[in-house]
């Protein structure tokens, strides 16, 4: 993740106008886990750009993942979410509250077999695993234990 000058640089160098909305969700999205959508962007930074419209959201993370900046996640929700840490990694959503957190592993051997079974060359993967997290589940076996 880059600081302010290196993206205003890189903004910049790619030919895009560099303002202080699109820095603000660079950052938001630099300082948080939850990976958002569009939505919770927006609604994390209206009380600070009022002036801010959710077109100028979509059209920010779409500048930014062209870039480099960011990635887009499709967990299989109804909009996409939002991740500022572009090393590989894999995610995994809670199919109960939709939370999406980060899963570290090696991807490797996978890549190899995936290409070796296919005969493709493998540009870019992306790996989603969906699950119910710990507090749901928490939730979900004190509802059993009532019942």
């Amino acid at each position: 993740m880059l600081d302010n000058k290196k993206v205003t640089e890189l903004l910049r160098k790619k030919g895009f106008k560099v303002t202080p909305q699109r820095l603000a969700i660079y950052n938001a999205l630099c300082n948080t886990k939850a990976h958002p959508n569009a939505e919770m962007i927006f609604n994390k930074l209206q009380p600070y750009y009022p002036t801010m419209s959710l077109a100028t959201i979509y059209k920010t993370v779409d500048i930014l993942h062209e870039i480099g900046l960011i990635n887009i996640l499709n967990v299989g929700e109804d909009s996409f979410r939002y991740d500022a840490n572009t090393s590989t990694h894999a995610h995994i959503c809670c199919t109960e509250c939709g939370r999406v957190d980060d899963i570290m592993i090696d991807f490797a051997k996978c890549v190899e077999e995936v290409a070796s079974q296919s005969s493709y060359d493998v540009h870019r993967h992306q790996f989603y695993f969906y699950g119910t997290c710990a507090e749901c589940k928490a939730k979900l076996n004190s509802k059993a234990k009532v019942s």
